[in-house]
């Protein structure tokens, strides 16, 4: 299935929409939309879809994603919600051509950088309760403050770009179509064994026609994005359960320990312990269920 294109819908015809998402969890609900997006995750943890990339997001963080970005938050039912204030606005919200204005040509160079995606590390506080309060403004209030917030963004927070420099925001429908339908297939499967021919069947291509389809699609190779979605599955059980490291290899779809230990310092700059010990909350401990049907794939 491909992307659901998402309409935001803004009142009274607005340039801006914020809400409140407030769920027991976020469902993998894969979508797009021509607006840019502002989302700041007040409370839950889990993981983010961002274009390529695949990230673990915790209560603060911060991202703003360009417009046709496809993305989705999810994250599994706890004792506790899963909540995000989200701001979802137009290029010309303030009127066209208003940020070509020399004045704002920071602010211009951020819009254009969130194409990929971007995420705000050392955000100070007062931004993350500006933007928090967004969704509680009146609309005038909300244009004034997010423009506020988008000032402070471009000249004073660090950011990083989500995607990597191989992926394209907004490809032909062919290529977003057959790629939301591997994504959407593998993030149901991958903590099992993956055979890139039946991947490719589903596009449907050849494995080696595929093999290179994805490449240029996503700027990375089919086996690294599965590797990724394995060790981010990997960090949400070392994080929130109790369970043995050689179990967390077997639940996210690695049979052999080594190759699991490789591959996730590889990617997260630390062994599994480590991570755990890093970031391990005695709350988020939750029992585990029991582990997918059928073998695991290395």
């Amino acid at each position: 299935m491909k992307p659901r294109y998402e309409q935001p819908g803004a009142p009274g015809g607005t340039t801006l929409v914020c809400f409140v998402r407030r769920q027991r969890a976020f469902d993998f609900a894969w979508h797009y939309h021509e607006e840019y997006e502002l989302t700041l995750i007040t409370e839950g943890d889990g993981t983010r879809y961002a274009g390529s990339t695949v990230e673990r997001y915790r209560p603060g963080d911060l991202v703003l994603l360009g417009p046709n970005l496809p993305h989705t938050f999810t994250s599994e039912p706890t004792e506790g919600v899963a909540e995000a204030a989200v701001t979802q606005f137009r290029h010309d919200f303030l009127g066209p051509g208003f940020f070509a204005l020399p004045q704002f040509r920071a602010l211009d160079g951020l819009l254009a950088r969130s194409a990929r995606g971007l995420r705000f590390a050392r955000v100070p506080g007062g931004v993350r309760a500006r933007v928090a309060e967004l969704p509680h403004l009146d609309p005038a209030a909300q244009t004034v403050a997010l423009l506020d917030v988008l000032c402070r963004l471009a000249t004073g927070v660090e950011s990083t770009q989500i995607t990597g420099p191989g992926y394209t925001p907004a490809p032909g429908s062919v290529v977003r179509d057959r790629v939301d339908a591997v994504c959407r297939h593998l993030q149901q499967t991958h903590t099992e064994p993956v055979d890139q021919a039946e991947v490719a069947a589903l596009v449907p291509m050849s494995p080696t026609s595929f093999s290179r389809f994805f490449r240029g699609a996503m700027g990375r190779t089919f086996t690294d994005y599965v590797n990724q979605l394995r060790v981010e599955t990997a960090c949400s059980l070392l994080a929130g359960t109790g369970l043995p490291v050689t179990e967390v290899a077997a639940r996210s779809g690695y049979r052999n320990l080594s190759h699991f230990n490789r591959r996730f310092r590889q990617l997260k700059g630390l062994r599994p312990t480590e991570y755990r010990t890093a970031h391990q909350r005695p709350e988020t401990i939750r029992p585990a269920g029991p582990p997918p049907a059928g073998e695991f794939g290395a």
